[in-house]
């Protein structure tokens, strides 16, 4: 029987190879610096020399865009970092051990999700202040549970197969049983969800960029630049358009990477 191709990964993987290939040929040269201003050229249609056009301080957006998705990516993949190896331990531990550090880290973790995301992020950074770094602290305690979550459920449900039980008997310590046996069979989980938490990490930073309590200037942003072009959309359409493109790519290639994963888990 023919295997039915997973076409989510498969595209999703395309975009996003495409924005990443793009994010690293503007690490190393961008047309222009993203932080040039020319006030002679400002909103200028692309055009051979602005092949996006340029915004209202006559910085080219293109360049801007590939130095803005290097900091949106860079934030994500630091946010799901630190909630995937925190929220990992914990709900490797908790679902391991159960008791009563299960009963305490998983009434936490239920505190934290019972706040709003969005409002969360938003005290947490009043707290500690704006800035790249604080955002990625603030946005990786909200990915924690999440993570935590889903391992421990994996972890409860591996504990009680016969691998485990077999390895258990053949005097593998616990700490063994758990990174060694377990982690590497729920990978598959990992890998969605961190696919996803990708995807809802750019969507987050981008958001709170375009609020301007994410990353701060002179360094482009995504979410900044789009909350910019809002009051030249009639005059410079294509600035909020090629923002916005940029960001609906980026959520759109993790997203079916995401959905393609689990889709691959459940075949």
């Amino acid at each position: 029987m023919k295997k039915r191709r997973n076409y989510n990964l498969i595209f999703g993987l395309i975009i996003t190879g495409f924005m990443l290939s793009a994010v690293l040929l503007g690490f190393i040269k961008t047309p222009y610096d993203p932080s040039a201003i020319d006030a002679a050229s400002k909103l200028q249609a692309p055009d051979a020399a602005h092949l996006l056009g340029t915004d209202n301080f006559g910085r080219d957006i293109l360049s801007r865009i590939l130095d803005g998705a290097g900091s949106t990516l860079f934030i994500a993949a630091a946010t799901v970092f630190f909630g995937a190896l925190v929220g990992s331990l914990i709900g490797a531990f908790t679902g391991y051990f159960g008791g009563v550090l299960d009963n305490v880290l998983m009434r936490i973790n239920d505190m934290i999700t019972a706040f709003p995301s969005i409002l969360l992020a938003l005290v947490l950074i009043s707290i500690l202040g704006p800035g790249k770094y604080n955002v990625i602290l603030a946005l990786g305690i909200l990915f924690v549970p999440s993570f935590s979550r889903i391992v421990r459920s994996e972890f409860a449900r591996q504990r009680e197969l016969d691998y485990v039980k077999s390895a258990r008997l053949m005097g593998a310590g616990s700490f063994r049983i758990m990174f060694v046996h377990i982690l590497p069979n729920i990978k598959d989980v990992l890998l969605s969800c961190i696919a996803i938490g990708f995807n809802n990490a750019v969507l987050a930073e981008a958001s709170m960029s375009y609020l301007s309590i994410g990353v701060q200037p002179p360094d482009a942003s995504l979410g900044r630049m789009l909350s910019e072009s809002q009051s030249y959309f009639s005059s410079a359409p294509w600035y909020a358009l090629s923002v916005g493109s940029s960001i609906v790519l980026l959520i759109l290639g993790f997203s079916l990477i995401g959905e393609g994963l689990g889709g691959r888990r459940r075949a």
